[in-house]
């Protein structure tokens, strides 16, 4: 007897995993109560340090008016804040707080474990080849 996910497309188990994916993201969230943006924007934070909120939207991908409104949800939690900038008076720095930097740290280890439980019922070779396919098609896709 042959399963329904024999019968699925390459489309529509390529879109059936990806939403597995964002559904485990947004699960592996949870403890901290915390969107998948506001996860970006402290992981770009964690990564990159202090900086500029038109650079923070830019790194994201999303209109500044956009990271203002992460960035106004992160300061009410106490994870990040806004600074003025040292080389520039008029310009001010989004920078992670302690308690910010503790949890990008924290979602970062959950993030990982994850990946690695997800991706590690594929043996190196799978993961070199879906690793490579995936570089592949994103080269053809536009960016946004």
């Amino acid at each position: 007897m042959k399963s329904a996910d024999a019968d699925e497309s390459l489309p529509e188990a390529f879109w059936n995993v990806a939403r597995a994916l964002r559904h485990q993201a947004r699960h592996t969230l949870t403890p901290w109560d915390i969107t998948p943006s506001q996860s970006r924007a402290l992981g770009v934070l964690l990564h990159h340090g202090a900086m500029r909120l038109s650079d923070l939207a830019e790194h994201l991908r999303i209109a500044p008016r956009s990271a203002t409104e992460v960035v106004d949800d992160l300061q009410s939690r106490g994870l990040a804040e806004r600074r003025p900038d040292a080389h520039d008076r008029r310009a001010t720095l989004v920078a992670l707080t302690e308690a910010g930097t503790a949890t990008g740290n924290a979602i970062r280890e959950a993030r990982q474990a994850e990946t690695e439980r997800v991706f590690g019922c594929l043996d190196e070779r799978d993961q070199a080849a879906l690793a490579r396919i995936l570089r592949q098609l994103r080269s053809v896709i536009p960016p946004h």
